[in-house]
């Protein structure tokens, strides 16, 4: 069986709901995933958008899951405990989930939600690092990925 990564929220390919955009809630959507391949010690979950007007915008990056988490649920990222997720800053520097903002009259853009499987069990770096740059590291240990592509345009 593949991996599989989706989200109650919205289908592949489409629409984003406001209430996880930053001009909404700005709260991470409820993912959830299957298949997690034998062998896999830990996963990562990055978002990004390859449409932003100055290339790649990194919006999210949560690493050193354990294999046995099959979901994330919907404001997970700003949770805090001792469960807290590890989570790299994005590119609006911030260290937790920001979702879609762009520009006003830019069209649609696309939001690649993908997670891997590693066989690592963590990714030793510090949470201060960048989202590409962890994305970059767990293609090092990758065992299998998924994809999950949603859209937002934001019209005003």
């Amino acid at each position: 069986m593949p991996l599989t990564l989706s989200s109650p929220a919205f289908a592949e390919g489409g629409e984003i709901p406001e209430s996880y955009t930053r001009g909404g809630k700005n709260v991470s959507p409820p993912l959830k995933w299957s298949g997690v391949p034998d062998g896999t010690k830990s996963l990562v979950l990055v978002v990004q958008d390859p449409d932003a007007p100055n290339g790649t915008f990194s919006h999210w990056a949560v690493f050193n899951i354990s294999p046995e988490v099959l979901e994330l649920p919907e404001a997970e990222s700003g949770r805090p405990g001792p469960q807290a997720l590890r989570q790299a800053r994005n590119d609006f520097g911030n260290a937790y989930y920001d979702g879609p903002d762009p520009p006003v009259g830019h069209g649609i853009h696309h939001y690649h939600f993908r997670l891997a499987a590693l066989d690592t069990p963590n990714l030793a770096i510090p949470a201060s690092t960048g989202v590409e740059r962890i994305w970059q590291e767990a293609q090092k240990h990758l065992i299998e990925q998924a994809e999950l592509v949603g859209t937002y345009e934001r019209a005003r």
